[in-house]
């Protein structure tokens, strides 16, 4: 099973950071140097692979061979170590270094001592020093006793490599810190900027609701003093038309004044479920007509913009029943699923009128619905079904 450690920014068993290890913030110069420093790094080992005449005959094609197997466990080790895996990670770094020992064995002793000394740094710079210090000093261990050297050279070219692989170590980590410092600030400017635009949106829901919430409050306590005032005249057609009116005027303040809070809530960011709002949408019809609504999936929160389009999509279509089909059996069905939120409005039709829903699509609000759906994403389909017609709404959230 894989160790992982937890990352930190200092103490000898921790890794180094993810911005240290990656390319985060490296400018394009510098890695372009590196680049050119590696591949020189591979020309020379092929250079001297081949000065040690060792790869004649078929065997010519080990050098490319083994670089390939080495650029790629390279590849494989700068991963590994990025999610802190280090069996893993001291595997790869072993099979490279046992194929270093392998080429100094044929004979091909320059290009050998070069594998070991990348292994070195490679260690120093990207395992926990508690790991890369011992494992580093095996390495140049390795390489004294391979080449054969003086303890005196052994130990000077020990130091160096080891001391070379910690200052590349501490670059990497001072590049880091300083990236990962400025992501911090970025992510406070825009925390403060997103503070700032919810106090604005709260100043913005209180002006409307002294605003425009009473007023429609106001209106509506007119409006019902009307209707009483008027169902006391004498009957009469004059008297049932201005009656009918004053209803309808009340209704449509009544629907104002819940949609005002729906969007004083949107505003203030605590604005109620989908659910909760087609619930309550289906509720300002009469007993008789009242929509169904069936939730279906799991239901979870929805992004500001989802969640508006659901209800404008909800709300068009629900308009439409009432002014195409009056009295039409009414179902909505929001469904959640994968990936996605469905939204599905249907109506019966109109009893009296099987055929008329097939030429009137076009007072249906159609293309806003679609062109709110397409804003987002998704895709709506609207048309005749059965005796009566159907909205059905998909996005993805």
């Amino acid at each position: 099973m894989d160790t992982q450690t937890t990352p930190s920014s200092g103490g000898f068993t921790a890794w180094p950071s993810e911005e240290a290890m990656s390319r985060i913030g490296v400018p394009r110069m510098r890695m372009a140097i590196d680049l050119t420093m590696w591949l020189g790094i591979g020309g020379w080992l092929l250079w001297e692979a081949y000065g040690a005449d060792v790869f004649d005959g078929v065997a010519v094609v080990v050098p490319p061979l083994a670089l390939a197997a080495v650029t790629g466990a390279a590849e494989l080790y700068d991963r590994l170590t990025l999610r802190h895996r280090l069996p893993a990670s001291l595997g790869v770094l072993g099979g490279v270094a046992l194929l270093a020992v392998g080429a100094h064995a044929v004979g091909a002793t320059m290009a050998g001592g070069i594998l070991l000394v990348v292994c070195v740094v490679q260690a120093m710079v990207r395992l926990p020093l508690a790991v890369a210090v011992p494992v580093g000093a095996a390495l140049v261990t390795t390489l004294g006793l391979l080449g054969r050297v003086s303890l005196r050279e052994g130990a000077i070219v020990s130091f160096i490599v080891l001391v070379t692989g910690y200052m590349l170590r501490l670059d990497a980590q001072a590049r880091g810190s300083g990236f990962l410092q400025l992501r911090q600030e970025r992510a406070v400017r825009a925390a403060e900027a997103e503070s700032a635009a919810l106090a604005e949106r709260a100043r913005i829901a209180r002006e409307m609701h002294d605003v425009l919430a009473h007023s429609l409050s106001a209106q509506m306590v007119h409006l019902e003093a009307a209707r009483l005032l008027v169902e006391r005249e004498p009957e009469g057609p004059f008297r049932d038309g201005v009656l009918e009116r004053v209803v309808d005027a009340r209704r449509m303040a009544r629907e104002g004044l819940a949609e005002a809070r729906q969007a004083l809530s949107a505003l203030r960011g605590d604005s109620a479920p989908v659910e909760e709002y087609l619930r309550e949408l289906a509720a300002m019809d009469p007993a008789d007509v009242r929509a169904e609504v069936r939730v279906t999936g799991e239901p979870r929160k929805l992004a500001a913009d989802a969640s508006q389009a659901l209800r404008r999509v909800a709300q068009e279509a629900l308009t439409n029943v009432r002014k195409h089909a009056p009295g039409a059996a009414t179902r909505i069905v929001l469904d959640y699923r994968p990936g996605e939120v469905a939204l599905e409005v249907r109506d019966s039709g109109r009893p009296d009128a099987q055929g008329e829903l097939a030429g009137t699509g076009g007072g249906y609000g159609l293309v806003g619905m679609r062109e709110r759906a397409q804003s987002f994403g998704g895709t709506l389909e609207a048309g005749p079904e059965g005796k009566g017609f159907v909205v059905r709404l998909r996005m993805p959230v």
